[in-house]
């Protein structure tokens, strides 16, 4: 079966570990559009240069170059059965380019996957993640604690709380979330492709709202 999808939700709603359990449940790829700039930047690609110029000088990389960049993603033969994507698009423009692209391969969207989640849960998820500035390894105080509190597993460095994790900087970011994402909301909605998932809940019953939207597509 294949399963092409994209992801809608705040930060903290749960989307990049919802999408590794659907990744290896169908066997399709979690394509993170953070994780493959950082990877195109880290393999010195034509693209990542390009990216890494606006980056160093303080602005936004630009829609077409982050374009570019899922599109030649979503020509890897590991795509062919489906993908789950994540962090694109965040625009209206970005989702017709994205669009335009599956049309021409003839591969259609499925849906679109809204995580609907409440400040409270965001702000409450996001204040007690922590993280390991040596190996990248991520921990919460109370879903995913170390072994040790306050020290990595992997490495055993001492780990720290993000700046923009904090619960003033979580507000700003949920207010600059639901600006750029109602018009997608509207977008996928008007073409019906929208579902909405209660993104309050914890991974095993969330899960299975999530299985139960899959058989109905």
């Amino acid at each position: 079966m294949s399963l092409r999808i994209v992801l809608l939700g705040p930060p903290g709603a749960g989307k990049g570990t919802h999408a590794k359990i659907l990744s290896e449940r169908h066997s399709i790829p979690h394509i993170s559009t953070g994780d493959l700039l950082r990877s195109q930047i880290q393999k010195g690609t034509a693209l990542g240069k390009r990216a890494k110029s606006f980056i160093d000088s303080g602005k936004l990389v630009p829609d077409e170059l982050v374009v570019e960049m899922v599109s030649e993603r979503l020509q890897s033969d590991d795509v062919r059965n489906g993908f789950i994507l994540d962090g694109f698009p965040r625009t209206v423009e970005q989702a017709e380019s994205l669009e335009a692209f599956l049309k021409q391969a003839r591969k259609p969207l499925d849906f679109a996957l809204e995580f609907g989640t409440s400040e409270r849960v965001v702000i409450d998820r996001l204040s007690g993640r922590r993280a390991c500035p040596n190996c990248g390894a991520n921990y919460h105080i109370r879903n995913i604690p170390p072994k040790r509190e306050g020290i990595c597993d992997v490495c055993g460095s001492s780990l720290v709380q993000r700046k923009d994790d904090t619960p003033e900087t979580i507000r700003k970011r949920l207010e600059v979330y639901q600006k750029q994402t109602a018009p997608l909301i509207e977008f996928y909605g008007t073409r019906n492709l929208l579902k909405v998932v209660n993104g309050d809940l914890e991974i095993e019953p969330l899960q299975a709202e999530l299985a139960r939207e899959l058989q109905v597509r």
